[in-house]
Order: structure tokens, then sequence, then C-alpha cells
């Protein structure tokens, strides 16, 4: 038999994660700037993200004198990366544009994909060991993300999201902790990501809210 807390609706279970993680609270704000530390395998690269409402966002990620910038100014997204062996800007294609607008904190994005026809709850699993309703979201391009929402926070503990890049199905894990408020914005501090056998993780060390951002901060060329 069902329990009334495994029957809850997706509807519910929606509002109550954009209650969980202030969400109605942060699509009211002007900025968000975020200075983070990223480690990958056993390199530790200094890494800073701003955000404007409604959807310009830009990281850099510094390693070895040089920076690697992802910039979308609104219109357009550019990728700068001199590992691979040029400073020049590369013009982001649209598959690449969403990715990179999925990490705007200013977005609501589970109760858009629910408006938007995109959510199915999935049943329930652990993760960590504590029970989670598992909900997926099937988005543009075929993507699919399975999100897992703790059934006593609300807070999102994992993502899994399966693409198809170059003929390859790759999967993405993703776990997301130590949520703390900052300036009435609930973030996770930490998360863990897993990809193809390599361990990521972002440790953000300073959030700060409504700080002036021009326009300028977002143009590559």
């Amino acid at each position: 038999m069902m329990s009334v807390i495994s029957a809850q609706s997706l509807d519910e279970i929606v509002k109550k994660y954009t209650e969980a993680n202030k969400l109605d609270h942060v699509s009211s704000l002007k900025t968000i700037k975020v200075t983070a530390n990223l480690s990958i395998q056993g390199m530790e690269m200094p890494m800073v993200l701003w955000m404007k409402n409604p959807n310009k966002i830009k990281s850099v990620t510094s390693f070895n004198g040089q920076d690697m910038i992802q910039v979308f100014d609104g219109e357009k997204g550019y990728v700068v990366n001199p590992m691979a062996g040029s400073t020049d800007p590369v013009e982001m294609t649209p598959d690449q544009v969403k990715q990179t607008l999925r990490s705007s904190m200013f977005q609501n994005f589970m109760a858009n994909y629910f408006k938007n026809g995109q959510l199915t709850l999935d049943g329930e699993d652990k993760v960590n060991d504590k029970p989670a309703f598992k909900i997926k979201a099937t988005i543009e391009g075929g993507t699919v993300i399975d999100m897992y929402i703790d059934k006593s926070s609300y807070f999102l503990v994992k993502t899994s999201t399966t693409t198809s890049q170059g003929g390859m199905t790759v999967t993405v894990d993703s776990y997301p902790t130590d949520y703390t408020e900052t300036s009435g914005v609930m973030i996770p501090m930490k998360t863990t990501t897993s990809a193809q056998g390599m361990d990521i993780l972002i440790n953000f060390t300073k959030v700060e809210v409504d700080v002036p951002m021009e326009d300028s901060v977002f143009k590559i060329k």
C-alpha cells in the first residue's frame, strides 16, 4: 500500500522544492558572484562565476597562469580555452549555450520543466542512504536528467544527466552538498561530479549577492 508521503504529487514536490531553496527570492535578485575552487585529478584551480539576472553568465577558471572562460552575454555564448592551444574566443553551439545556462542560479529549472510538461515522477531511491524522490526531466536534444530530491529537506541531492556526444552516450552524476543560506540564497557549497571515471569537486568559498556588475563583464569581443 502506497504511503501518504510517497503519494505526493509532482506539483507538491516542485512547490516544496521551490520553497526550501528560496527560489522565488532568488528570482528577484539582480546579481550573484561566486568565488570557488575546482579540484580535478589532484589539480587545484581557482574559479569565479558571475551571474546577472535574467540570463547573463560568465565563468573564469585559472590554471598555470591561463584563464579558461565560458560566457553568455544574453545573446551569444563564447568559450576561450588556452588548453586547446588558442586564446581566441570560439562561439558556442546552441546546445553548449543551453548547458551553460543550466548553471544559472536565477532560474527555477524544476518549475520550468514542470510547466513545460517535461517532468515525470519516477518513484523513489536512496541517495547517501536517505530516501529521495526521483524526478525525470526529458529536455531539448534528447537529454535526460534524473533529479533526486531529498524527502526531508527537499534539497536536490543528486543529478544524473545522460546525453549523446559524438554518437556516444555519456552520463554525468553530480552530488550537491553542504547547503548554506547566504543573503537569502540557499546554495550547495560543494558539488562532486563524476563523468567517465573522472571526479571533479567544486567548492564555493564566497557568495556575494546584488554586487554591482556591469554588462561589460560579459563581453568578450
